[in-house]
């Protein structure tokens, strides 16, 4: 399972990047606004700052919701980098604009995915990813809502061999990672804190202080 970062922080990035686990970058406007990034210029070259770290692929999403501007979005933010995967919203148009630019060999990621039929239309338009969102899902629903979509997306497209990447996104503990990867996630994008909260366990704790603790008896 591949981890995907979930932020527009260099810092937080850079760090990610630093523990050798890091295979890509997602973000979204809010994140940008979140780290004080605002306007078209500026925003691009944020996104050339963050393909200059990591070394995977790293979502940029287009703010278009019709066809013709969600097209000139993504062609112009396909050119900043190699690296850079087009996020396009879960909409009617959202549909047509992935199938044109995956036909240029532009890399896509469909946001904003709620249930099993728009990840099916978002494989069928051949789409690089695909990005149900766990927490906001939990958040209206049922405790474990989330996952139960990711289960369900991965079924269905092991069933008829989509070649889509199911991408969990929203993730908001390291549990959801671990629910993730047991239902076969081909990606999360998490939090840095989630990320870091699968390197603690208590005893991991209590087993390095005791071996620490008879070193320094032994060797003082």
């Amino acid at each position: 399972m591949k981890f995907f970062i979930d932020t527009a922080n260099i810092a937080q990035i850079k760090e990610a990047n630093d523990l050798g686990i890091l295979d890509g970058v997602t973000t979204n406007p809010s994140l940008m606004a979140h780290e004080g990034i605002t306007g078209v210029e500026n925003i691009k070259k944020h996104y050339v700052e963050i393909c200059k770290i990591v070394n995977g692929d790293v979502s940029a999403e287009v703010i278009s919701t019709d066809f013709d501007n969600i097209i000139r979005e993504g062609e112009e933010l396909a050119k900043l980098h190699k690296n850079i995967v087009v996020k396009v919203p879960m909409i009617k148009d959202g549909i047509k604009a992935i199938k044109f630019l995956t036909s240029k060999g532009i890399k896509t990621n469909c946001t904003l995915v709620f249930s099993a039929g728009q990840a099916i239309l978002a494989a069928k338009a051949g789409a690089t990813y695909v990005s149900p969102f766990l927490g906001r899902l939990d958040d209206v629903g049922t405790a474990g809502d989330g996952v139960a979509l990711v289960d369900q997306i991965v079924k269905i497209y092991r069933t008829y061999n989509y070649k889509t990447q199911v991408l969990a996104a929203s993730i908001r503990s390291p549990e959801h990672i671990i629910k993730c990867a047991e239902v076969g996630a081909d990606v999360v994008t998490s939090p840095l804190a989630s990320i870091l909260g699968l390197l603690k366990h208590p005893l991991t704790d209590v087993g390095l202080e005791k071996f620490l603790a008879d070193y320094r008896k032994g060797n003082q």
